[in-house]
């Protein structure tokens, strides 16, 4: 990740060769001086794409791969425009340079958002503040994998690329061949002409610097060969046999293990140690004391020469925290601050529309209800870890992380040297949901090392601080009020909610330096209750944002997660008030929204909505769209033994155009598994500032007995493509919820969902 160099043609066989496109930055259609390391043999086309000698397309891929299947649908967009099979695309880790940086999650993090859901600007009181936009887009555009907007954001860039590289290679061998380019065809990496003449891309690589073919552009839909087909994801294989590299599987000549242990008390202080008995154990090499990197919490690390004697050691120290304050976060106290913020401010509207307060003054009848979600971890499967070096000067890391280039900024801080002086590994990573888009363990490894002298050292959480020590998905509560005229029809729709602000936190970890007010409006905030797709006259929505003094971080889904539970249990309450079925009366609101309609129906068509379900068995429908994709769903649930039981799931997505419809698939169950164990079960308690949950036994997951049968159905579309790795977890308790009611007739009105 460090600067480095696609070395330009005029320096030798293994140099760069350049090409371009009009519609890319200067840096990614001309090539820079500062992008990615040749190797011999290799040829850079542009920004993105290199030749090997061999004929094989390698690319410089830019997002991190943590099952969701990204490393196949980048190399399949490649592949496409190339004309080349899947299997011959290989990947190289993209440098930190900002063209490869994450538009997409960029323009989807502003603290407001300029656009609705539907590209257009929307006509409320949510405004980019114009030095907002300068300063992020110079400071803080990262290459970051998070948002779902993997695919969406690179979808032009990377056809782009491939194409003109395409075209550069088929025009260099017009010329060695003297025939019209138009006479060459592709075949699988091979261009070939009648006359007989053939050379595949490696042959040709050379031949074709400095070629700047003009009016490129992609392939049309219908000459697609690859994309929208089920393919095997490539990242499948090398996980299979043991080949595939975890930040825990990093392993070099030397290498050390720490073990952590953090104060207990979250934001905690420093700690005083006795580590006399801990050094005097076999292997045990020192003790480190741990500053609070990132915003995360102080405490100390013990280094041997396994993870077993680094554990032991910790045991052996002495340790005294120091009390934790008066104010110490408590989740009783927060949730009562939050009821008093709802019923005392007036918050920030995110959404008006009509006279909500002049129909409930006419109104039949009023429904009030008010909902709450607790905090929640991320519970990756691969604890927080990181390995790191700090040799000479300069700095190198190992790192599961959704952001390499805030790890590098956090490794050089920790070091004290310049960026350009640290080299960042991005290893597949066990799961990041949002977790490692944080890079406080980075900063405890680096400083760990530096205590090493030159020895690399792994860092491993254990999995109890990586779930007392996480960056919580806020708690929220959401007060609902809705007026019914005369004719028994929804006349206004009131909705605030209370809860702690993530992104301007997260900017200000992101980037210290960034100048300005960053304590603005958050949008994540009240995602999914300002933008609801339904179509009442009069509406209110806003949102008290509150400073709990726990940390929290972006979960999957981020405010749709639990917004959604909210909005669509409520619309539930709204159609058994209204006497009206719940599929007939979304549809009733949807009118004049036929996308979110037409994925309702198909939902409910392939449930079997309406139809006779086997006895003590009841379901319930959730319509949400999140990350530019609509998701409806049905679940079927009954109580067996005391217990709630998802049968089946199912969900209709539409997410524009679908790369891989294999991909989505496992996304939709992948959604639905997580977001049914935040549902059933998933719930941070907060005591005195400690965290009482701290594994599994008390934080548990759906397993593979309770897992329901999930069909995913999608809707066809030629708009261009959506999120899929989120969509899919807001609408899941909801409609558990709703089907609850349904089997119970009690409403579930908050998480996790209990009998």
């Amino acid at each position: 990740m460090k600067r480095r160099t696609w070395i330009l043609s005029a320096l030798g066989a293994t140099g760069a060769l350049v090409v371009g496109w009009g519609a890319m930055p200067a840096r990614s259609r001309l090539g820079s001086p500062e992008l990615m390391l040749p190797k011999q043999g290799d040829v850079a086309l542009n920004g993105w794409i290199k030749i090997a000698a061999d004929g094989a397309v390698v690319l410089a891929m830019p997002r991190s791969e943590m099952g969701q299947g990204v490393h196949t649908a980048l190399a399949m967009l490649v592949a496409e425009e190339l004309d080349v099979p899947l299997e011959r695309v290989r990947l190289e880790q993209a440098g930190a340079d900002s063209i490869y940086g994450n538009v997409a999650m960029l323009v989807a993090s502003l603290p407001f958002h300029p656009l609705d859901s539907e590209g257009e600007h929307k006509p409320t009181k949510i405004k980019l503040a114009e030095w907002m936009v300068g300063k992020i887009a110079r400071e803080l555009g990262i290459n970051a994998t998070g948002g779902s907007s993997s695919v969406a954001d690179l979808w032009e860039p990377l056809r782009m690329a491939a194409a003109t590289a395409r075209a550069s290679l088929v025009q260099a061998a017009a010329a060695a061949w003297k025939v019209p380019a138009s006479e060459i065809s592709v075949r699988d990496g091979v261009m070939q002409h009648a006359s007989g003449q053939k050379a595949h891309y490696g042959q040709m690589g050379a031949a074709a610097a400095g070629s700047t073919p003009a009016n490129i552009t992609p392939k049309a839909r219908e000459d697609w060969k690859l994309i929208g087909q089920r393919v095997a994801r490539n990242d499948i294989p090398p996980k299979v046999t043991g080949q595939a590299q975890f930040g825990m599987d990093v392993r070099l000549p030397g290498l050390l293990f720490a073990a952590v242990r953090m104060n207990p008390v979250l934001s905690g202080a420093a700690v005083t140690m006795d580590t006399q008995a801990a050094l005097a154990l076999p292997g045990v090499s020192q003790v480190v004391a741990l500053d609070a990197w990132g915003g995360g919490t102080g405490g100390f690390a013990v280094v041997a020469t396994n993870t077993w004697q680094a554990r032991q050691g910790l045991q052996a120290v002495k340790v005294q925290w120091p009390a934790a304050s008066a104010g110490a976060a408590d989740t009783t106290r927060i949730q009562a601050d939050l009821l008093k913020a709802l019923n005392t401010e007036s918050g920030f509207t995110f959404h008006e529309q009509g006279l909500p307060l002049k129909a409930e003054q006419t109104a039949a009848s009023r429904i009030d209800a008010l909902y709450q979600a607790p905090y929640l971890a991320h519970a990756t499967m691969e604890p927080m870890n990181c390995t790191a070096q700090v040799k000479d000067g300069k700095v190198e890391v190992w790192v599961p992380t959704q952001v390499p280039q805030m790890a590098r900024a956090m490794a050089a801080k920790v070091a004290g040297v310049k960026e350009d002086q640290v080299t960042v590994h991005v290893t597949l990573l066990g799961g990041g949901f949002g977790r490692r888009l944080e890079v406080d363990f980075v900063g405890q490894a680096v400083q760990v090392a530096m205590a090493c002298k030159g020895a690399p050292v792994q860092l491993v959480w254990s999995r109890e601080e990586d779930m007392t020590h996480d960056f919580y998905r806020p708690m929220h509560l959401a007060k609902f009020q809705a007026s019914i005229d005369a004719q028994g029809e929804v006349s206004s729709l009131r909705i605030k909610s209370a809860g702690d602000a993530i992104t301007p936190r997260w900017m200000a970890r992101a980037a210290p330096h960034l100048s300005g007010p960053i304590d603005m409006p958050d949008k994540t905030t009240s995602e999914g209750l300002f933008d609801l797709p339904y179509g009442f006259l009069n509406q209110h929505m806003s949102h008290v944002a509150t400073k709990s003094g726990v940390p929290v971080g972006f979960w999957r889904s981020v405010g749709h997660s639990h917004n959604a539970f909210f909005s669509e249990s409520f619309i539930d309450e709204l159609a058994v008030a209204t006497q009206q079925d719940p599929l007939a009366f979304r549809l009733k609101l949807l009118k004049d929204a036929p996308r979110y309609a037409a994925v309702l129906q198909l939902a409910a068509k392939q449930a079997g909505w309406g139809q006779p379900l086997p006895a003590g068995r009841a379901q319930g429908i959730a319509l949400h769209k999140s990350f530019g994709s609509i998701v409806a769903q049905v679940a079927e649930v009954s109580v067996e033994q005391g217990q709630i039981r998802v049968h089946r799931v199912v969900c209709a997505i539409d997410c524009g155009t679908v790369v891989n419809p294999d991909t989505v698939a496992q996304q939709m169950q992948s959604s639905v598994v997580y977001a049914l164990s935040a549902a059933l079960y998933g719930q941070i308690d907060i005591v005195g500032g400690v965290v009482q949950q701290g594994n599994f036994p008390s934080y548990p997951m759906v397993t593979l007995s309770q897992a329901p049968t999930v069909e995913t159905h999608i809707v066809p579309s030629t708009r261009h493509p959506a999120g899929v790795g989120e969509p899919a977890v807001p609408p899941l308790a909801p409609a558990v919820g709703n089907a609850l009611f349904a089997l119970t007739g009690k409403r579930q009105r908050a998480l996790p969902l209990k009998l």
